[in-house]
């Protein structure tokens, strides 16, 4: 099936226009309707309850990843990067392998 640009054109206006219409009702009525908003809450609260042992294990997944980047942020911030090489050196290795520091 062949369309021409001008169709194509006029397919993405209606397809913006729709998601326009779309996001409007939302905020003016949907949003502001108590049994959406009880719906929601027991959605996301369900959602929380059976994803809870994800969270944990991803957090615990990029925990030394996440402290080595807090730490490379303080040395950063502090413009001290210099100190972060001379103080912790396997640590400012792993920074350059990750790419957060150039050689």
């Amino acid at each position: 099936m062949e369309m021409s640009d001008e169709q194509i054109s006029r397919m993405m206006e209606r397809y913006k226009k729709g998601l326009e219409t779309k996001k409007q009702l939302y905020h003016d009525v949907k949003k502001h309707d108590p049994e959406f908003i009880a719906q929601n809450r027991e959605r996301a609260r369900l959602h929380y309850e059976k994803n809870k042992d994800k969270k944990k294990q991803n957090y615990e997944k990029n925990k030394e990843r996440n402290k080595l980047l807090n730490l490379f942020n303080y040395y950063k911030k502090k413009d001290m990067l210099d100190k972060l090489q001379d103080k912790y050196p396997e640590k400012y290795k792993q920074l350059q392998d990750m790419g957060k520091i150039e050689s």
